[in-house]
């Protein structure tokens, strides 16, 4: 990876070609950027520093253009100037603030900021709604459905709900038995403690609650208990922005097929927040270039940060697109809504 650009006047130039480049969509000439330079740069001298951003990996000339337009390495180098210099418009806040105040439930306000996100950015906002295994237990529901099947209903405290139809033949009597059991003992626990302790109270306890634990180890054995880990709300919206702003050929076409088919495999787009944002971060995390995770996103960036109540992360929240992005909108976006994730969740506990 360069270094950087060597001197200010390179710095400048840079900076100059993406922000044109991500305005216009357009590969950026000497002339004009001379036209708008501060210093009064002639088209000449600005050739010979694009030549030498070129050498130097910032910049690629498609085609038979005769203009320039960045490289990753380029936009990796402007987004690191960015860094301390994001804020947020007034018209953005009021926009995040009227769409997601007054929601109390992760799933619901991960669903609401994958919309509002596609909005501002233009792009695809991507949500992940995790209950994580330090979720604490509210209440549980079990109701017989008919011959052969029981739903199940989790509820935690961070207010994701889980609910799953199982096949087993148990009265209503015992489930209800079985759910004061479980309400009244674990609420309140995480739901990986809560499994660890039934498991050890169905070894030991059998004799004593034959009837009860024999319904609760069959709910158990069933997955009505299951850590909630492995049902992660996904929400993705925004992929017409990309048919209607960025599509331009057939190799873009092709890259945003691909793109589409990643977006709509649940598992990919776990896969792929898990794989660029860590849970530890405080900041927003710029990614261009996914094809470590997915050899399919090559061409496309990651926005995104973890979304926490109280330092507990319960989810992650990014904007997906191509590299020509507004970057500084963007991060700002993503970075207000994780800050009022916090503040709106805690709130409403």
């Amino acid at each position: 990876m360069p270094a950087g650009p060597a001197g200010g006047r390179e710095r400048e130039i840079l900076t100059a070609i993406v922000e044109t480049f991500i305005a216009s969509g357009e590969p950026v000439g000497s002339r004009t950027l001379a036209r708008s330079s501060r210093e009064g740069l002639s088209a000449a001298t600005i050739r010979n520093v694009m030549a030498d951003l070129a050498d130097a990996g910032y910049l690629e000339q498609p085609h038979a253009s005769a203009g320039r337009v960045p490289t990753a390495e380029a936009y990796r180098y402007y987004v690191e100037q960015l860094s301390g210099e994001v804020h947020l418009s007034h018209e953005n806040q009021s926009i995040i603030q009227d769409t997601l105040t007054g929601v109390t439930d992760v799933a619901e306000f991960m669903e609401r900021t994958s919309h509002v996100l596609s909005l501002i950015s233009h792009s695809v906002g991507v949500t992940v709604a995790t209950s994580g295994s330090r979720n604490a237990l509210e209440h549980v529901y079990f109701s017989r459905l008919g011959d052969q099947k029981v739903l199940a209903v989790v509820v935690t405290r961070s207010g994701v709900v889980r609910d799953r139809v199982l096949r087993l033949d148990i009265p209503q009597s015992d489930l209800d038995l079985a759910a004061r059991y479980i309400n009244e003992n674990f609420r309140g626990w995480t739901m990986d403690d809560m499994r660890a302790e039934l498991a050890r109270r169905l070894e030991q306890e059998r004799s004593e609650y034959d009837r009860l634990m024999k319904s609760i180890e069959q709910l158990y054995k069933q997955g009505a208990l299951a850590s909630t880990d492995d049902t992660q709300a996904v929400f993705v919206e925004g992929a017409a922005n990309l048919i209607a702003n960025q599509v331009t050929g057939e190799e873009d076409r092709q890259r945003l097929q691909d793109m589409l088919r990643t977006l709509e495999e649940k598992e990919k787009v776990v896969k792929l927040l898990s794989a660029y944002l860590d849970t530890r971060q405080e900041a927003v995390r710029v990614v261009i270039g996914l094809d470590q995770a997915l050899p399919s996103m090559q061409n496309f960036v990651l926005i995104g940060a973890p979304a926490r109540v109280g330092g507990e992360v319960m989810g992650s929240l990014a904007v997906i697109g191509p590299t020509r992005l507004d970057y500084q909108h963007t991060m700002s976006a993503v970075s207000y809504i994780a800050r009022l994730f916090d503040k709106l969740l805690n709130e409403s506990e």
